[in-house]
């Protein structure tokens, strides 16, 4: 038996390789199947079943394609409805895999179809369990992703109660739990750091697990939820409704554009630039308008979550080598319509004496020797500002900006600041995007402030 996590921490993501005398299961694939299909070539083992936890909300599922590729049955559990063949699974029912057993069970909740899937030995011993968005290591799913006229977030926390109480704690106290997602995720309140527990670490440390009643678990659990990504519930019609081959978006997609047909394209008001630079190179010469989301962060997240249209024309610029990647990056979210990349990236602009943009930024020391009144925006999310902030700053987290930016005046000068710079660039890179013009972003963010540390020999 060989069981392999594939984690993706730019979504904070984990997909699962389950290996047994030559059989694969694949549970949850990322869009950009090869990484799952070259391991099965090196083990010279044959991918049979592609199991889905839910139909999932914050990234565009690879199991079609990779159905499509190996002709694996894709298995989803109790009331699943999709636009293309998929067997539904009955809670208990158990799949042989080689050796070994793979058992679903249905866990409601998160979504009414989610499901985990629990692994037996050969010898039919309890080993671990696939847990999906029910149960990740110190949290639980959100109960609020699948809402509808018929069901509340509370009547879904109830069913995740139970599901919970029913299925994950009769386990084992020793089976290993692997849950779909990590530290970052918007997929729960408070996930850990670590990717892999157990069932009886979860019993001990878990506050969702330590209540005393469903009552009392609804209300921790749906207490403080934020409104989830607008991109969520989008992604999840995909998955359900299923999707172009990741093979054709990248064909229509990796355009290299010369400065000329970049230029023309740029000219439609609808088309945006984003660049995914960091933050430090973004600063000093970036195209008039564009809109910094760095690689080096939350990218497909913090894209999913400002930019509404999932059709939106989308022109890149990137470091050299990172276009493909910064492409299947926004198709994991579904975002495909991308026009092209600028050929040669931000060098070839400026070896053409084109006009480039600054971003005006400063470091903690300057800032905090400002004496005039400034407007302070802080972007990070309520947690973060609750637990200390610049006095008199204005708190718009960045995932409210959009909805929040037309209540700030354009004309008027805003210092902003996160925790330690990448997420002030990105609300900096925005604002200005939208017609603001004295923007400035504060280098090192909260962070650099609190120590009062000075990054003025870098600017």
């Amino acid at each position: 038996m060989y069981i392999k996590q594939i984690y993706t921490p730019c979504l904070a993501e984990a997909a699962y390789y389950i290996e047994s005398n030559g059989e694969v299961a694949i549970i949850d694939p990322l869009r950009d199947v090869d990484t799952y299909l070259e391991l099965a070539n090196q083990r010279d083992a044959k991918i049979k079943y592609v199991f889905e936890t839910h139909f999932h909300a914050d990234f565009v599922s690879g199991h079609i394609d990779l159905s499509k590729k190996t002709g694996a049955e894709i298995v989803y559990g109790p009331t699943a409805e999709a636009e293309y063949e998929i067997s539904v699974a009955k809670d208990m029912q158990t799949f042989n895999l080689g050796d070994i057993f793979i058992q679903l069970l249905h866990t409601p909740g998160h979504t009414m179809e989610s499901s985990c899937f629990l692994l037996l030995d050969k010898f039919g011993k309890q080993h671990s369990v696939f847990t999906g968005d029910t149960l990740f290591v110190g949290d639980v799913g959100r109960p609020d992703l699948a809402v509808n006229s018929e069901i509340s977030r509370e009547d879904l926390a109830t069913h995740l109660y139970h599901s919970i109480k029913n299925k994950l704690l009769t386990l084992n106290d020793d089976v290993i739990v692997y849950p779909g997602h990590g530290a970052g995720s918007q997929c729960g309140k408070s996930l850990g750091k670590e990717t892999q527990s157990t069932i009886g670490i979860q019993k001990k440390y878990n506050y969702a697990l330590n209540v005393k009643s469903a009552e009392d678990f609804v209300s921790k659990v749906t207490e403080g939820l934020t409104a989830p990504p607008q991109y969520f519930p989008k992604n999840a019609q995909i998955n359900k409704n299923g999707y172009d081959s990741i093979d054709l978006v990248l064909a229509k997609s990796m355009n290299a554009l010369t400065v000329e047909e970049f230029k023309k394209l740029i000219q439609n008001p609808k088309t945006i630039v984003i660049d995914s630079r960091n933050a430090v190179n973004f600063s000093k010469n970036h195209i008039k308008g564009s809109i910094n989301i760095g690689l080096d962060g939350f990218f497909a997240v913090w894209v999913g979550t400002l930019i509404k249209d999932l059709k939106t024309p989308i022109l890149l610029v990137c470091d050299k080598g990172m276009e493909r990647e910064t492409i299947l990056r926004l198709a994991r979210v579904g975002y495909e319509n991308v026009l092209g990349y600028l050929s040669n990236g931000i060098e070839n602009w400026i070896t053409q004496n084109l006009s480039t943009e600054q971003l005006t930024c400063i470091c903690p020391t300057e800032f905090i020797n400002l004496r005039e009144e400034k407007n302070i925006i802080d972007v990070r999310t309520d947690v973060e500002y609750n637990n200390g902030h610049v006095d008199e700053s204005i708190h718009i987290p960045l995932a409210k900006l959009n909805e929040n930016i037309s209540l700030l005046n354009k004309k008027s000068t805003y210092y902003i600041y996160c925790k330690s710079g990448y997420r002030s660039a990105i609300a900096s890179s925005f604002m200005i995007n939208k017609g603001f013009s004295n923007i400035i972003n504060i280098k090192k963010g909260y962070d650099g402030i609190v120590n009062k540390t000075c990054f003025c020999k870098n600017k």
